[in-house]
């Protein structure tokens, strides 16, 4: 019994790891893009925020993961390996590319998989709650820094030149990023970690026979374990995909830095807390960058950039491809009698 039940957390950790990787972007790129971090410092800062993320806020999402799309008796050894092998699979892809990628959506369309095979999906869940964050988050920060951008902060610092480049070089302001990028990273917590998180308390709810009263016991638990994987992810890949969204879309001031981490997070956390709803930071963020970008260079010349693109295309891909992996293993499970172990 004890083989079957560690498979699923290896699985995990593997992920988190994967995870750990793709979220150092969206919570510091924005600082590294504006040369106020040391890359070295960025997986230990972004490892205990994304921790005490999940510790205090990550129940709801972890709980819609778990028992919002498939029903929790059907999270088994099998299915829950299948889902996080799927997703794990499709985020490594993307790490090897250096494309930061939408963790959230890829676990939401994991979980499908099997729920569609077997005709148990909670389609209202889907396409009433989740599929239209997905869409509108990214619009709203992009609109919300774009209008920040060009109508609050540009008409100030052309009128203050001076003063701007004196709050540009102060410490308080660089200070302020970095608390913002942990504030980025928490949000993480809140969200992110319960792909993995979510799919595992079903499984040992389900096998230990749990009171329900003692299901966040086994969320926190869970948690204990996964969370830490992300700091290890953020070490081995952080780096190519924090240098991708950083340096790579727009140069930032540091004030703009702020901004663009101040929304991402601020969208993802009422998304976490208020509705539980898996949303891809990722998005939210390059949607943020997109808006400051498109203020300062304008919309034709932000969408010139080869690596916008480049998102775009794989934000595509890599839901599918956890789609299509864990629709296809669930069958073969299904095929050779494996479903129920």
């Amino acid at each position: 019994m004890l083989i079957p039940f560690l498979i699923p957390f290896i699985i995990a950790m593997f992920l988190s790891i994967n995870m750990g990787g793709s979220g150092t972007a969206p919570a510091f790129s924005a600082a590294f893009g504006a040369n106020v971090i040391k890359k070295s410092l960025i997986p230990g800062l972004f490892g205990l925020a994304v921790f005490a993320g999940a510790i205090i806020g990550g129940e709801q999402t972890a709980k819609t993961i778990g028992k919002g799309l498939l029903a929790p008796e059907m999270m088994t050894f099998t299915i829950v390996s299948v889902i996080l092998f799927s997703i794990a699979v499709s985020l490594f892809i993307s790490n090897i590319l250096g494309i930061p990628q939408s963790t959230s959506q890829s676990t939401v369309m994991a979980v499908v998989a099997p729920a569609v095979y077997f005709n148990s999906l909670n389609s209202n869940k889907l396409f009433y709650e989740i599929i239209p964050t997905w869409f509108i988050m990214p619009v709203a920060a992009f609109i919300i820094s774009f209008v920040i951008g060009k109508y609050i902060y540009k008409p100030i610092r052309k009128r203050g030149y001076t003063m701007s480049k004196k709050i540009n070089e102060s410490f308080v302001l660089k200070g302020l990023i970095i608390v913002m990028s942990m504030y980025v990273a928490f949000s993480i917590g809140t969200n992110n970690v319960a792909n993995a998180v979510g799919p595992l308390s079903s499984l040992a709810f389900n096998i230990l026979d749990i009171s329900p009263s003692n299901y966040l016991h086994v969320l926190i638990l869970a948690t204990l374990i996964v969370a830490p994987c992300f700091a290890i992810g953020s070490s081995i890949f952080g780096y190519k995909v924090v240098k991708n969204t950083g340096k790579e879309i727009v140069l930032f001031g540091k004030i703009e830095a702020v901004i663009i981490a101040f929304i991402s997070a601020t969208l993802l956390m009422s998304a976490s807390l208020f509705k539980g709803i898996p949303t891809s930071l990722v998005q939210l963020n390059v949607g943020a960058i997109i808006g400051i970008g498109t203020a300062k260079l304008g919309f034709k010349n932000i969408f010139r950039q080869t690596q916008v693109n480049k998102f775009f295309i794989m934000w595509v891909i890599a839901p599918v491809l956890a789609f299509g992996l864990s629709l296809l293993f669930t069958y073969l499970a299904d095929k050779f009698d494996l479903l129920y172990l």
